[in-house]
């Protein structure tokens, strides 16, 4: 299995694919195609890499798992495929972006639009089992994902960092609060949505932010 990621990630991560845990963790992904059903599809796997280069990279979004039910992970944290329907932490994302700034709900829980305009959509494990959340945890998708949280807070300035969640929490503990802002809330799941993340306003601080140091905003 070749590593096919955005050159512009590439040269920064190099050292992370030389690290003995890389070889066991593609080894292991590897296998678990070959034999499960496993989600996203292998070519999405760095989709998020794909469609965000780091130098584009104004807002990070940190998920855990891709979703595990048939045709929804495209490879973006908290995304879905266009037709599908949507997962409820996505729907109470768009409940949340309406409330803060207006939007109407989409119709599509397809984020590629945002990962365009430079949000980095990250899950911390880039793939699972079907039906079987939390499958590939643990065997070394997390530290892939934590040398890209740290690349970010060392080599950008002024980057947005949305944690949702103590889990995104805790990863996020490794990000340079001085040079980025760093947002949390609880998570939009729908067990927690009501305890902070509805009214967290995070899309319109996003783009507050953003405005202040002379850069483009996103169209949530």
């Amino acid at each position: 299995m070749q590593v096919k990621i955005a050159d512009s990630w590439k040269s920064r991560l190099k050292t992370e694919f030389d690290k003995p845990y890389f070889g066991q963790l593609i080894d292991f992904v590897k296998n678990e195609y070959q034999t499960q059903t496993v989600y996203p599809p292998g070519k999405e796997i760095f989709r998020a890499f794909d469609k965000c280069n780091f130098d584009d990279v104004k807002v990070v979004i940190i998920g855990q798992d891709p979703y595990h039910g048939p045709g929804q992970a495209n490879g973006l944290c908290f995304s879905v495929r266009d037709g599908v329907r949507m997962p409820p932490s996505l729907v109470n994302i768009f409940k949340e972006i309406q409330k803060d700034l207006g939007k109407p709900i989409p119709t599509s829980g397809d984020l590629e639009r945002w990962a365009n305009q430079g949000v980095l959509l990250l899950n911390a494990t880039l793939t699972v089992r079907a039906s079987s959340a939390g499958s590939h945890q643990n065997k070394g998708w997390e530290n892939f994902t934590d040398a890209v949280i740290q690349t970010i807070s060392n080599e950008r300035e002024n980057v947005v960092f949305l944690l949702w969640g103590a889990y995104a929490q805790k990863k996020g503990e490794i990000i340079d609060r001085k040079k980025h802002l760093v947002l949390m809330s609880a998570h939009p799941s729908p067990f927690s949505a009501d305890r902070g993340f509805f009214g967290c306003k995070h899309f319109s601080k996003a783009n507050e932010y953003l405005k202040g140091k002379g850069l483009k905003e996103i169209e949530w």
